[in-house]
């Protein structure tokens, strides 16, 4: 910095002059060491994806002598995604169920910048009461439950995503109480994301929510000791239903329009037209890092209808969205959360072509190298205070 000074009308006196000469010295060395120590780069966001743990437990077709390649496979594995697009199987194989397992990926995970998981839970039985065992036993719930118990599951943060639909809606006041009095050994839990300082829950359905069942959880909350919910809505939910907040689980047109090829650039596009939300109800953006369901649709998948799909997707690409999510959210931080929380679809949707965990495909996990250039300095730390796991 220049420093001006008009000319004076007499000569300073010695003294004066030895003060500005070490006020100026101390200003230089100052800017000196400024510029000399690493900037800190400040998260422009704070960044979950979802888990899907379709990864586990028996596939149905695990018996039938007429598909051998079925007899070890986890439950959403399906032949077409064997023979058709074997680069999406992960770098550690189909299977996520081993703890071992579950620690790579939080490692994987937090190095790449993410900052928690939302995992996908399901109620049992469907539209009745609660059923515990069933619950328990459930292979969808497998990789929730590593989590808790993974030695370095304080490197990441976690929330539920209930997915209330498909054979497991919750249905009624009296459900939706019982099903918050369930989650609170998981609300409770010190590694809980929060919004607000409330442990953040979102409802995949937000049309089955139910306004007395919401009342209910906040009581149930309260009467636990904490300060309430905050409950984000997938893709709509309104605030007199008790959704504080809303979001969506991924936004794709043409889900089941017929098998038709479109460009990665048009799925961004939708992504962000849905970014919306309002000072009483703030919207957590989401972006969606692929769409393309092929492995699951017809005979040889999982008898879904054919839709559209948009395979040209790149890190690049995925990086350009999560840019303007953080753009979105500097220019409009009234419709979004001071966390400024951004979703991420998905952290391992293979079977949907949503994936950024490193696969066989992309084994240098240049997805993940993507996002953590967004979040992190260069060359810093994996995370402020968050060791790697101990090695086996």
């Amino acid at each position: 910095m220049l420093l001006q000074y008009s000319r004076p009308r007499r000569l300073a006196a010695p003294a004066a002059l030895a003060g500005l000469a070490a006020l100026l010295a101390a200003r230089a060395a100052g800017a000196e060491a400024q510029a000399a120590a690493p900037q800190e780069k400040k998260a422009m966001m704070t960044i979950g994806a979802y888990y899907f743990d379709g990864w586990a437990g028996r596939s149905g077709l695990a018996a039938d002598p007429k598909e051998p390649w079925a007899k070890n496979a986890p439950t959403h594995l399906t032949r077409r995604m064997l023979e058709e697009f074997p680069e999406r199987e992960p770098v550690w194989g189909w299977r996520d169920d081993a703890q071992e397992v579950m620690e790579r990926q939080i490692d994987l995970a937090a190095d790449g910048g993410l900052a928690f998981f939302a995992f996908c839970w399901y109620w049992r039985d469907d539209g009745r009461a609660l059923n515990r065992k069933a619950i328990a036993e459930d292979p969808l719930h497998t990789s929730l439950e590593l989590y808790l118990k993974a030695r370095n599951h304080r490197r990441l943060k976690f929330c539920l995503l209930v997915a209330n639909h498909g054979g497991a809606e919750i249905k009624g006041a009296e459900n939706w109480r019982q099903a918050a009095e369930f989650w609170m050994p998981y609300l409770k839990h010190p590694q809980h994301l929060t919004v607000g300082g409330k442990p953040l829950v979102i409802v995949f359905n937000s049309g089955g929510g139910d306004k007395a069942g919401f009342a209910g959880m906040q009581e149930a909350a309260r009467k636990a000791g904490l300060p309430g919910l905050a409950i984000a809505g997938c893709g709509g939910g309104s605030p007199e239903t008790g959704y504080t907040h809303r979001t969506h689980y991924n936004v794709v047109p043409g889900y089941a329009a017929g098998s038709q090829e479109h460009k990665y650039a048009e799925l961004a596009a939708a992504n962000r037209a849905a970014w919306g939300g309002s000072r009483d109800q703030p919207y957590i953006p989401i972006v969606t890092a692929g769409w393309d369901k092929r492995p699951w649709e017809g005979p040889a998948g999982l008898k879904q209808a054919a839709g559209w799909y948009y395979p040209d997707r790149t890190p690049e690409q995925f990086a350009a969205c999560l840019r303007e999510a953080g753009a979105w959210m500097e220019k409009h931080p009234e419709q979004t959360t001071a966390e400024r929380l951004v979703l991420v679809y998905a952290w391992n949707e293979f079977g949907e072509g949503g994936h950024i965990a490193p696969t066989k495909g992309d084994p240098d996990a240049k997805y993940l190298k993507a996002l953590r250039s967004l979040v992190m300095p260069a060359g810093g730390p994996a995370g402020p205070d968050q060791p790697r796991s101990p090695q086996p």
